[in-house]
This record gives structure tokens, C-alpha cells and sequence, in this order.
């Protein structure tokens, strides 16, 4: 049996790494397809390096985020290898370039079914359409499963859990304890915050300007990992840095999670990282109107504030975990669920 997996950006990568592991471990022949949507090594090789995974079999390196220009690639790799399954993540331009490109292959679609109700968001027209092409829709919820039901998609609906989870419980005891970034950047646990910010629409410059206002009123030290296009904008409209922002390149996996793991508060416009805050027991502002992950603002974890910077200095400063914190999202599993599901159909 053959699964084509797709990946194109950072939490592509983490995820496919537990799942990768089950695939082998059942024989499954996985053929990985990097489309080069994040290219940057610090957004892309690293994480293949931190965190052992197979090299891709085909490095489009496309170096694009235009789902258009990658379909014809990965459609000529998925007739080449001729897969049983073409395997997509999440809601990026490669997960819906890597669906529509697997024309009569079936595709299963991981964290298929969420739903931010926020149209303005790219990332909400791809999941839709993505969920509306899979025939097998993987998700990490029953929340996520009442969506797709609503809305009738024809495929087959299994509620697995989350593959991040998997990677979470994997790798982030492995993080704190071989990286020594809280050293290197002089600060102690839970006596910092940790900012990231990579969303297209918040490094639009008038956004970012009002984003970094904000992060300039939260008290103590903001480590602000910066993505490529956020750097790239604060520098060329001269955006100002609040005195308390250390603006650093952006970090491998392993170095990031020990960070972000160790916060007072997470303050990110992510999916992925509103998650791992959960999982990590540190309370997070999102930097963003709308959120696919509702169960954690449900619980107070996690606070909408979108570009106000007095809302962001708020929320920061008021960040409380609940008392109680109820598992979200699976068990840590999922990966094997999902193995397990391709081999049976």
C-alpha cells in the first residue's frame, strides 16, 4: 500500500511526524511531496533534521504560496507514483493544491471539519473545499464531525483526535530537556511571553503596526520569534518595536516548543500554536477575530483580541489557565487511528 502525503509549511511538517512513524510501523510505503510553500530552512529543513523524519521523495520547491502554480506539479507526482491515498493537513494553499491535484486518487483529509464561521479568511475557503473533494475526513473532534454532517459532505467522517497531540506529547518533554534557548535568551520560566505572527492578513503593515503597539504594553520581556514576511514588513515600513520585544529569527521545533512550553502567556495569530498552548497549561491571546479552535476560548483558555492593543495588553496581562482543564482534541493517538483506518479501507 502506497499514501502520498503533502506538506508545504511548519505545523505540515510536526504533524506528519507521528503519523509517518505509524504508517511505517504497518508497512504502509509513504511517499512525502514538500510543494516548498514555507522554503526557508528555518521554516522547513530544520524541522525535518530536529525532528528525524523521512526526507521528502520530492522537493517541488516551488517556493509559493499559490495553490494554482503547485497543483500541476504535485498532480504529476501523484500520476508518476500512482498512491492508494493522497494524504493532506490542515488548511493551507498545499493542502488544497495537494487535493485537487489527486484527481481520481482518494484523498483523506487530517483535522478535516473545523470551522472559524470567518470567510474572510483563506484558510476558511480551503478547509470547506478540501472536506468537500476527501472521501475519508479525519477529525480531531465531535464538534468538527456535527460540522460536516451539516453540510453533507460525501465522504467518510472518523473522529480520531488530533496528530498534533501526538507530536505535542512526543516531542515536547524531549524539547525542555535538550534545548537551552531559555538560557540563551535570558529568561526564566513563566516570566515571559512569547509573540508569533505570520498570517497574511496581519502583516498587512497597518495590522502588524497595531499588533506591535500592543505588544509593546505587555509587561516584561516578549520574545517575538519573527516570521520571514513580518520581519520583511516591520523593516521596510520602519515599524516600531516596544523596548520590551526581542525580535529573534524564527526557531526549530525543538527550541520552540521548550520556549513556548515554559510562557506566562502565548500571544499568536496560529491554529496549531492555540493547541499547544492548551496541551502546555500556558493561556493564550489570539491576535485574530475568529478562531477554528472554539473549545478553548469556551474554556477561558484562550482569549480573541484581534489587532486592538489595548485588548492585546488586557488579555495578557488578565491570561489564567482554568482550574480545570478537560483533555481537548484526543488522547495523543491519533496517528495510529489514522494508520489503522487507511490499511482497513
Amino acid at each position: 500500500m502506497k499514501v502520498l502525503s503533502v506538506v508545504g509549511n511548519r505545523p505540515q511538517f510536526i504533524k506528519s511526524g507521528p503519523l509517518s512513524a505509524a504508517l511505517r510501523e504497518r508497512g504502509i510505503d509513504e511517499v512525502v511531496v514538500h510543494t516548498g510553500q514555507h522554503y526557508d530552512r528555518e521554516v522547513s529543513q530544520v524541522f525535518f533534521e530536529e525532528l528525524e523524519l523521512p526526507s521528502p521523495a520530492h522537493q517541488l520547491d516551488l517556493q509559493t504560496a499559490d495553490a494554482e502554480r503547485m497543483r500541476p506539479a504535485i498532480a504529476g507526482t501523484v500520476r508518476n507514483e500512482r498512491p492508494d491515498w493522497v494524504l493532506v493537513y490542515g488548511d493551507t494553499n498545499s493542502t488544497l493544491a495537494g487535493a485537487q491535484a489527486a484527481g481520481d486518487t482518494p484523498v483523506a483529509h487530517v483535522e478535516a471539519g473545523l470551522r472559524s464561521g470567518d470567510l474572510t479568511m483563506p484558510e476558511e475557503h480551503n478547509r470547506i473545499e478540501v472536506d468537500r473533494i476527501s472521501a475519508l475526513l479525519l477529525t480531531p473532534d465531535e464538534r468538527s464531525k456535527d460540522v460536516l454532517e451539516a453540510e453533507g459532505v460525501s465522504g467518510r467522517i472518523e473522529v480520531v483526535g488530533d496528530v498534533m497531540a501526538d507530536a505535542n506529547r512526543r516531542f515536547a518533554p524531549i524539547a525542555r530537556e535538550r534545548s537551552n534557548v531559555l538560557r540563551t535568551l535570558q529568561v526564566e520560566p513563566g516570566a515571559y511571553a512569547i509573540a508569533t505572527v505570520h498570517r497574511e492578513a496581519n502583516v498587512r503593515p497597518e495590522r502588524l503596526a497595531r499588533i506591535l503597539e500592543g505588544l509593546a504594553r505587555v509587561d516584561g520581556p516578549v520574545i517575538f520569534p519573527a516570521h520571514p514576511r513580518a520581519r520583511q514588513t516591520a523593516a521596510s515600513n520602519r515599524l516600531l518595536l516596544g523596548t520590551n520585544v526581542a525580535l529573534i529569527d524564527p526557531l526549530g521545533y525543538l527550541d520552540f516548543a521548550a520556549l513556548a512550553s515554559q510562557a506566562r502567556v502565548i500571544l499568536t495569530d496560529s491554529g496549531g500554536l492555540q493547541k499547544e498552548a492548551y496541551w502546555y497549561g500556558v493561556p493564550c491571546v489570539t491576535l485574530r477575530p475568529s478562531t477554528e479552535w472554539k473549545d478553548t476560548v469556551e474554556l477561558g483558555a484562550n482569549v480573541l483580541v484581534d489587532d486592538d492593543p489595548d485588548a492585546i495588553a488586557k488579555a495578557a496581562a488578565g491570561a489564567r489557565m482554568p482550574a480545570g482543564r478537560p483533555q481537548l482534541y484526543g488522547d495523543g493517538h491519533a496517528a495510529d487511528r489514522i494508520a489503522e483506518l487507511l490499511v482497513s479501507l
